[in-house]
């Protein structure tokens, strides 16, 4: 029973993280499943996907409500994040556990050596006769004082093309690749920072139901590992999606990298200690 609230707990603190970075909770998930409670790879990744939709869920809906999410990018980009994750789920089933935890590993030290570039928090404007006007990807999203401020995304094609490569990564590591989205989206296509979060946790609930319906083919998803680990994820990011509200970007870009940095060399550590044995 105690293992069981420990892991409950451990699943809103992923919530938590995941609605405030738009992570999707799972670089918290798998390490949590892996390393403290031995759970084989394969099945940490499909409850991971789980509670990624879980966190989607959660935030999705204040998210939009607020006018931070912008739903109509987030559904074009989805297109190219749910065939990615349908490759990435059953190129999963053909690697060995430990290299999966590499590869897990490395994409997170990858986005915290991205994400600590100096940066602006963008907020381009529309121009005329562009590919951004034509598909209509730009918006507004409400800022302190009740202002509201206008944005254009920016290189749709890279954009597009990361988000196939975004969707690869959920399904082979079951990380939502909500890290990955907000680097494209904030890094490649120039949206605000707090646009890039909530749009990607709009985005990780569709892209994550194609890479679990792989692992429930293959019988990698536990009812009793997934059941905690959802319920925990939905609380946790329930919260998170109040937190953001009031939260400061830089502070979140802070969290993110210091989080990010801790998990990933654990993870590397630990499946390149395996892979030797």
């Amino acid at each position: 029973m105690s293992e069981i609230i420990i892991l409950f707990l451990g699943a809103v603190s992923a919530g938590l993280l995941g609605s405030l970075t738009g992570l999707g909770g799972g670089v918290i998930i798998i390490p949590l499943l892996t390393l403290g409670y031995g759970v084989p790879m394969h099945y940490a990744i499909g409850a991971s996907l789980i509670s990624v939709i879980g966190t989607s869920s959660g935030a999705a809906v204040a998210f939009v409500k607020e006018g931070f999410t912008n739903m109509r990018i987030g559904m074009f980009l989805e297109i190219a994040t749910t065939a990615g994750a349908i490759v990435g789920a059953l190129v999963s089933g053909m690697l060995n556990p430990n290299t999966i935890g590499i590869i897990f590993a490395s994409i997170l030290l990858l986005t915290v050596i991205l994400n600590l570039k100096g940066k602006p928090d963008h907020q381009e404007p529309l121009i005329q006769g562009s590919l951004e006007e034509k598909l209509k990807l730009y918006g507004t999203f409400p800022d302190k004082g009740g202002v509201i401020k206008k944005y254009s995304a920016r290189n749709t094609v890279p954009g597009f093309l990361m988000m196939m490569f975004a969707g690869a990564m959920s399904g082979l590591l079951g990380i939502g690749s909500g890290a990955l989205k907000v680097l494209a989206m904030d890094n490649m296509m120039k949206l605000p920072f707090k646009v890039s979060t909530t749009t990607s946790n709009f985005m990780i609930g569709v892209t994550a139901v194609a890479g679990a319906l792989i692992y429930f083919q293959r019988g990698e998803i536990i009812p009793v590992i997934v059941a905690p680990v959802l319920i925990g994820v939905v609380v946790g990011s329930f919260i998170g999606s109040k937190t953001l509200m009031v939260s400061k970007t830089k502070k979140l870009k802070t969290f993110f990298a210091i989080v990010i940095t801790i998990l990933s060399i654990y993870m590397m550590y630990n499946g390149i200690n395996q892979s030797f044995r």
